[in-house]
């Protein structure tokens, strides 16, 4: 399922959605995932209703419902060397340049 083409707040609601299928799928009540992932009752039901979340809290979860190799690929570079000899020559940006 892609985002293209959906607001922040959609975005955010279809990752609730799917945390909470994963949750289902495993058997986990709401308690139980904040039992096992150390993130407040309160902090899953709001996430779980809104999408509303702190990102360490929403690793938290990925890491106790088994998802946690799905964060790897948010912002990484879409390019792969041509060839396992190339090497990267362009050294990575420390500072952006608009203000």
């Amino acid at each position: 399922m892609s985002f293209v083409l959906k607001s922040p707040q959609e975005i955010m609601q279809d990752i609730a959605a799917r945390a909470k299928a994963k949750r289902l799928e495993q058997k986990l009540t709401q308690q139980g995932l904040s039992v096992r992932s150390g993130v407040s009752l309160g902090t899953i039901k709001r996430f779980e209703r809104f999408g509303e979340i702190s990102l360490k809290s929403l690793i938290d979860i990925a890491l106790a419902l088994g998802c946690l190799e799905n964060f790897e690929d948010l912002f990484a570079s879409n390019q792969m060397p041509k060839s396992l000899f190339e090497s990267k020559t362009d050294k990575p940006r420390k500072r952006g340049t608009i203000k």
